[in-house]
């Protein structure tokens, strides 16, 4: 009955007396996306407005992902007992921004071990004190709940193959992204891959200073190599990689593109703005209209920088 349940995209629930959509989403045998608003943070949502996910093994459940505060954990705890009975037995990490970690205390204190990735604990630490600085802009005082807990298995290496119950995982770097240290994790089995903030997915990546455009171009890439059937993206509903790549990796190589060009051009950043300011392969994503033109300043002087 709970599998069914989940296949009906489960998941209205109620926090402070505000409709949250929380949605459960099925992606392939046994695991499934756990999808946020694709909106702002907002104090109802509780900073959730990514896309998570776990998979249901034979030894428990693997999480990926624990949102961004204690009180988000526990509607991911939640989403996830509305599927299977089993118990969540370990915790990964593949994201740095505060959404996909922050509430890791909530797992640990039930004693739920986390995995990540040495670079990527690195960038948590580094972001820590800015990630909960901003979140205090945006959830207010649940903020004051958080408590940054990092891995407890922490893997010195760039990929590391690991079995959990009869599930084989990946996790791995495949360059930088979003953030700096960003990973992902791969299930050759179903060929699903849970990119975390590499793939946008509905809405339009946003670049921030703290986002190598370059390296981000380059990641994407990397990821196309595993040919995965399933994406489960940083934000928005699961899709193939053939979406990954229109709404994510073509965009990123749009953008290198024009405004390498712009620069070999001697074409100022105004200039080259109101050149790149139309882009109608990519005009239907949300936020499209706040968020184009500043990637594009961005991406100008990243790449002016390096030159």
């Amino acid at each position: 009955m709970k599998r069914w349940i989940a296949s009906l995209l489960l998941g209205l629930y109620s926090i402070s007396g505000w409709a949250f959509e929380f949605k459960v989403e099925p992606v392939a045998d046994n695991v499934y996306a756990v999808v946020g608003e694709i909106g702002p943070r907002t104090p109802e949502n509780h900073g959730l407005n990514n896309t998570l996910g776990f998979v249901v093994t034979d030894e428990g459940v693997v999480l990926v992902g624990s949102g961004a505060t204690p009180a988000g954990a526990k509607l991911v705890e939640e989403a996830v007992a509305s599927v299977t009975d089993n118990p969540i037995r370990l915790l990964v990490n593949i994201g740095v921004q505060d959404h996909h970690w922050m509430g890791n205390s909530y797992f640990a204190d039930k004693g739920v071990p986390i995995k990540a990735l040495a670079r990527t604990v690195d960038s948590q630490r580094q972001q820590a004190v800015a990630h909960i600085g901003r979140l205090s802009s945006q959830v207010g005082d649940e903020a004051k709940t958080v408590v940054p807990t990092y891995a407890t298995d922490i893997v010195d290496a760039d990929r590391q193959t690991f079995e959990f119950g009869d599930v084989t995982f990946e996790l791995l770097w495949p360059g930088d992204g979003h953030f700096v240290g960003d990973a992902v994790l791969w299930l050759p089995q179903t060929r699903t891959v849970f990119t975390g903030d590499f793939v946008f997915l509905g809405r339009l990546l946003g670049i921030h200073p703290t986002s190598p455009v370059a390296k981000w171009q380059q990641s994407f890439h990397e990821i196309e190599k595993l040919a995965a059937a399933h994406v489960v993206p940083g934000h928005g509903h699961p899709a193939d990689m053939a979406k990954a790549k229109a709404e994510t990796g073509d965009y990123l190589d749009w953008l290198i593109t024009g405004v390498s060009k712009a620069l070999e051009d001697w074409q100022d950043l105004g200039d080259t703005i109101e050149q790149m300011g139309d882009a109608p392969a990519f005009a239907h994503l949300q936020f499209f209209d706040g968020w184009h033109k500043r990637n594009v300043h961005q991406t100008y002087m990243q790449l002016e920088a390096a030159r």
